[in-house]
């Protein structure tokens, strides 16, 4: 009897290759190449998928949160009644995600200094993060609980 489950398509087999190569050491030595060869494609097929190697970082980090169900564990948080609740559930949200990332999250400091297009999708996703931080420390703000400190946007940066 044949499995029923269809393979992974082409887009999809390329994320995980990506996932896999940054995750299992070097993120510097990360080429399109090597994720061509990972995924069993060509070159040339992942370029039609990706443009560029920035475009497809980034696209493998949002993969990365849909596989790891990053909503669901931010539901809490979204969800929360007050602002104080609000950025518990997201505090406790990111501090367990955190170990789930390391792998990708490592590759991409490492890269970041030197590779601009790595600098650039990594830079993207933590504007994500900090708008899920900000909308934290606006509900704050709303229920007066930020007190006299900083303002909601140096809170945060900090934060």
């Amino acid at each position: 009897m044949s499995s029923t489950a269809s393979p992974p398509d082409t887009r999809t087999r390329i994320l995980v290759a990506t996932l896999d190569l940054l995750s299992s050491g070097d993120g510097n030595a990360v080429r399109m190449s090597d994720i061509a060869k990972r995924a069993k494609v060509s070159r040339q097929a992942l370029y039609m998928h990706f443009k560029t190697r920035a475009e497809l970082l980034e696209q493998a980090t949002y993969y990365h949160d849909h596989v790891l169900n990053s909503d669901a564990r931010l539901a809490a948080s979204r969800a929360a009644p007050t602002g104080a609740e609000r950025l518990e559930a997201f505090v406790t949200a990111w501090a367990d995600y955190i170990p789930k990332i390391y792998g990708p999250a490592r590759a991409f400091l490492d890269m970041e200094r030197h590779d601009p297009e790595a600098r650039a999708a990594w830079a993207k996703r933590m504007e994500d993060m900090r708008e899920g931080v900000e909308a934290a420390i606006r509900a704050l703000e709303r229920d007066g609980d930020l007190g006299l400190g900083p303002s909601p946007d140096t809170a945060t940066d900090l934060l």
